[in-house]
């Protein structure tokens, strides 16, 4: 895909350089040289520019973008402005930070689909990690529903899933096993990876220190926890 993002702060410079390794074609694009210079050599093209100037788009292919991502994350006017100029000039799929909940209203009102709150979403996510011993990972679908990896209680050690009953007993659906692999880097030395088993079935086996990813009700993961916690003690 070709993607621009406009900012180039911690998260859209992550973003940037996550989407360039997986191999995208990113424009990364802020009005901090600084910025620019930090990411210039990992993504495939850094811009230094105005993005709120509707002129400095002119050299820019927007037209060709199938992505544009508005990551930035100190300025609400320049972020309204560049998601407005982005939506004069291009066709493409706009994804919009936002950065409070008026921001939110004229983004919906801008019709833009996807709005996004990395800091937010993050602080969700950690406070369940907090909340529910045994969450390593959490990915929440929608109000109600999430995907979880789930630390395996050492009572399911050796177990098949048919035999555990997930679904039945849990109410959760196991989605995939993520498994700690042996690695050997270049120079000799072995380090441990976590690597996901694929589709599983119901003769999959769970073995010690496995991370089960499970989707279902937030409650029935918060059951399944609290239960995890219990056979802890």
């Amino acid at each position: 895909m070709k993607i621009i993002i406009f900012g180039l702060g911690n998260f859209g410079m992550s973003l940037a350089v996550n989407l360039t390794e997986t191999g995208n074609e990113v424009i990364g694009i802020d009005n901090d040289m600084n910025k620019v210079n930090m990411v210039k050599h990992q993504i495939s093209h850094a811009i230094c520019m105005d993005a709120t100037n509707e002129m400095a788009y002119q050299a820019l292919p927007v037209k060709d973008a199938d992505l544009a991502v508005i990551a930035i994350g100190e300025n609400e006017g320049a972020a309204i402005i560049t998601t407005a100029i982005i939506k004069k000039l291009s066709q493409a799929r706009i994804i919009g930070r936002s950065l409070s909940p008026i921001h939110d209203t004229v983004l919906n009102a801008m019709g833009i689909e996807t709005i996004i709150h990395p800091e937010q979403d993050f602080a969700d996510r950690l406070a369940k990690k907090i909340n529910l011993k045994g969450i390593v990972d959490n990915f929440s679908i929608d109000k109600n529903y999430s995907i979880s990896e789930i630390k395996a209680v050492p009572d399911f050690t050796g177990k098949t899933l048919e035999e555990l009953a997930f679904r039945q007993t849990y109410n959760l659906h196991v989605v995939t096993i993520i498994r700690k692999q042996a690695r050997k880097s270049i120079i000799g030395t072995t380090s441990q990876i976590d690597q996901s088993e694929g589709f599983i079935t119901k003769d999959s086996i769970i073995m010690e220190d496995d991370l089960l990813v499970v989707f279902g009700l937030n409650k029935d993961i918060g059951k399944f926890c609290n239960r995890y916690q219990q056979k802890k003690r």
